[in-house]
């Protein structure tokens, strides 16, 4: 049996599919349980119980990996970063008392224990201390994730640019992208778990792109005829507010754009990724983007 911490959520869903194609019995552990389950009688759906140790430690006996894609993206109610870095740690202690024998641990591409971005900074805190646990393990540092209906950015921005009649880049534009095909990085997964040494991998696409060519390789794709114009990063994140406000939802967050902003969604590292984000549009342009990818809805409603 396999552990899928998220597993119904946007990437976990991939890396449960991949499981269940290659016969694995898999539990999931979700705070969502109540929804349904799509996977049939080879996956169980369980609650997280980060606050009862015991009953986790129940929940991953008898794991032969845990795969953890568990986090948040914004601070929202009582979901905050500080409380997703305390509910890991409880999930790694309980991981090795359980006697996991392996953990594929989700971060992010270039987390840092300075950075700025609590998400950033809290991945690099786990990266740590997973580090200093008992647990074999292999850490993935996605950069930008793509694919699915379910996906947040490309997915959005391509609804954006069908709707609206401008679209604003952040100036200067020039910031580099390094976007990751999410099926690409469940494969990684999957064959991370199958390797005995510790590692930590940089789940990068093959293909490294400004923001604004990104943004005009999209419109191109799907033929919309928004005109795209330069705004400073504020202003870009007051006309995402005044959109965030028409869809109920948070559209882009300022640690998402400081990040890209600084650079940090590409990899120092030569890319792993094989699919190419301009034939991925090429084959599914069409359906992308016809509706919009609600995080409010999906977590908290």
């Amino acid at each position: 049996m396999d552990v899928v911490t998220g597993g119904l959520s946007y990437i976990g869903k991939y890396f449960t599919k991949r499981l269940v194609t290659n016969g694995k019995p898999v539990r999931i552990l979700t705070g969502h349980p109540n929804r349904p389950n799509p996977f049939g009688n080879q996956v169980s759906i369980l609650p997280f119980n980060f606050d009862n140790e015991q009953e986790l430690i129940r929940n991953l006996q008898g794991a032969e990996t845990l795969y953890n894609t568990y986090w948040v993206r914004f601070d929202h109610g009582t979901v905050s970063f500080n409380k997703a870095v305390e509910n890991t740690k409880r999930l790694i202690r309980a991981a090795e008392a359980a006697g996991v024998r392996k953990l594929v641990h989700l971060s992010v591409s270039n987390p840092s224990e300075d950075s700025p971005y609590p998400y950033f900074r809290g991945k690099a805190i786990l990266e740590k201390l997973i580090a200093q646990s008992k647990l074999p393990y292999a850490i993935i540092r996605p950069t930008l994730v793509y694919g699915g209906e379910e996906e947040i950015l490309v997915s959005n921005i391509t609804w954006l640019l069908r709707r609206f009649p401008i679209f604003a880049v952040p100036a200067p534009g020039s910031n580099r992208v390094q976007p990751i095909f999410v099926d690409d990085l469940a494969e990684m997964a999957i064959d991370a778990a199958r390797n005995v040494n510790n590692k930590i991998i940089d789940a990068a696409g093959p293909e490294i792109f400004t923001f604004e060519e990104m943004i005009r390789l999209i419109k191109n794709k799907i033929k919309s005829r928004s005109i795209l114009f330069h705004a400073s990063p504020s202003l870009s994140l007051f006309l995402l507010k005044i959109v965030g406000i028409m869809t109920s939802d948070v559209v882009l967050t300022p640690d998402e754009l400081g990040a890209l902003m600084d650079n940090l969604l590409v990899s120092k590292n030569p890319p792993v990724g094989k699919t190419q984000l301009s034939d991925w549009l090429d084959r599914n342009g069409d359906k992308l983007g016809r509706r919009y990818a609600n995080e409010m809805n999906r977590h908290f409603r």
